[in-house]
């Protein structure tokens, strides 16, 4: 009934040609009065900019937001009557395939799931690493809060496929070496420019609402998108950290920056969406070595040598190429923003560091609380820069890692090129010093 009341609002907003701008309140705060909650349930986790969608009004009153394409985006609804919906938690069976077998229905997540209390809010930082000179816009304090104007490649691309389903044409892009971001079983916008990029590297298309295509490409790349797993003694010992402090004083403290917890390794170590990944394992205990869980089979890390790199800005994405001109891999990225943007024009590759450190210094980086002191910040995968770092020959510039993948592709950097950790290390390895890389609007 609300897919059907959204669907009609759709209509009716595009017939008319309404133009409203777009909501100016952030939405999606247990605090607010209202709520924006997405066609499958889920509150919308960002503020749609001006011009980016239309409202409309559906049977109920209630203002529904829609994108140039005509799908529905949000709902507002008030905070007060929204609750998850309970289902009965079970583990998915899957087919040959990595789909969902018959009898099994995909109910998607659990309505109106909202973050637990006690989790870790690592807020993400891009600043260079110490024996970069420093100052430039990307040693600013991220600015996360202020979600940035996402850019759809110029294809409409919809899709009626499960979310199982659209785990295997995830699955099947990242072995392709088109990263599509965390996988979560969700159709978004990097899963929109990982089909793009796809397109222009082999010349093919695929059609995302032709499951059984999906599903033998997915079968011919390397079999099933859902594996099992057996966490072993080593995942469950870690090392790692109760939580990240925001004091740069008190990071400086630990041992290391590494993860938090053995779900959010694992979810790394997958290229998984840590909700999504305890989301198929439901009820288990990630800490006990040898228990058999649910991942998803990224597949083998892209090889090759990268002679060129583009950074578009519009479009949120980096590509890799050969010496050839033939496209290597494209991976969703967050570029700069309109305060503090990357370069422009050409610049190259003065090196690469894996697992940096980062020196705070007060005197030249940004004031961060009261430290008025040079810090030594440790190294990890919850560290400043992640688990990379291309030094490029503009100072303070790099292409590098993030502490918080599920956020790539949708909210703003300081000038650098912030790529999940495991796209930031694979592209790492194809990459030497003198590697070009161009910034294009």
């Amino acid at each position: 009934m609300l897919r059907a009341g959204l669907i009609v609002a759709s209509l009716a907003a595009l017939q008319a040609g309404v133009s409203t701008p777009a909501l100016a309140q952030s939405y999606g705060n247990r605090g607010g009065s209202t709520l924006l909650v997405t066609p499958d349930g889920d509150l919308l986790d960002y503020t749609p900019e001006q011009g980016e969608v239309v409202i409309s009004r559906d049977q109920m009153g209630r203002r529904v937001l829609i994108d140039r394409y005509g799908n529905v985006v949000a709902i507002e609804v008030p905070a007060e009557t929204y609750f998850p919906r309970q289902r009965e938690a079970r583990a998915p069976a899957y087919d040959d395939y990595g789909a969902p077998a018959p009898g099994w229905e995909d109910d998607g997540i659990v309505t109106g799931a909202i973050p637990s209390p006690d989790a870790i809010d690592r807020q993400p930082l891009d600043e260079p690493l110490p024996d970069m000179p420093t100052g430039g816009p990307d040693l600013a304090p991220p600015t996360d809060q202020a979600p940035m104007r996402t850019v759809t490649p110029d294809i409409p691309v919809k899709s009626n496929l499960s979310q199982l389903e659209i785990t295997a044409l995830q699955v099947f892009l990242d072995r392709e070496g088109v990263s599509p971001g965390v996988i979560d079983g969700k159709m978004g916008q990097n899963v929109n420019k990982a089909l793009v990029a796809w397109q222009q590297m082999t010349g093919e298309t695929i059609d995302p609402n032709n499951a059984e295509d999906i599903l033998e490409r997915l079968r011919l790349s390397g079999g099933l998108a859902i594996t099992s797993y057996t966490i072993t003694p080593g995942d469950a010992a870690g090392p790692y950290v109760a939580e990240i402090p925001e004091d740069y004083s008190q990071k400086a403290l630990l041992p290391s920056l590494a993860y938090t917890s053995t779900t959010e390794m694992l979810a790394e170590k997958f290229h998984m969406d840590e909700a999504y990944l305890r989301q198929l394992n439901p009820g288990v205990d990630f800490t006990i070595p040898g228990t058999i869980i649910k991942v998803v089979e990224p597949g083998q890390t892209k090889t090759g040598s990268v002679a060129r790199i583009i950074a578009n800005k519009g479009l949120k994405q980096v590509f890799a190429y050969a010496e050839d001109g033939s496209l290597i891999a494209a991976y969703p990225a967050s570029i700069g923003s309109a305060d503090t943007p990357s370069p422009s024009g050409t610049v190259t590759v003065e090196r690469v560091a894996l697992n940096p450190g980062y020196t705070y210094n007060p005197k030249i980086n940004f004031q961060q609380g009261a430290n008025d002191k040079v810090l030594s910040i440790p190294p990890g995968p919850n560290g400043p820069v992640g688990t990379v770092w291309m030094a490029l020959s503009r100072p303070t510039y790099g292409i590098h890692g993030t502490p918080e993948p599920s956020k790539i592709g949708r909210t703003q950097s300081h000038g650098c090129i912030r790529l999940t950790n495991w796209d930031a290390t694979e592209l790492a390895k194809m990459v030497k010093p003198g590697v070009t890389v161009e910034f294009i609007d």
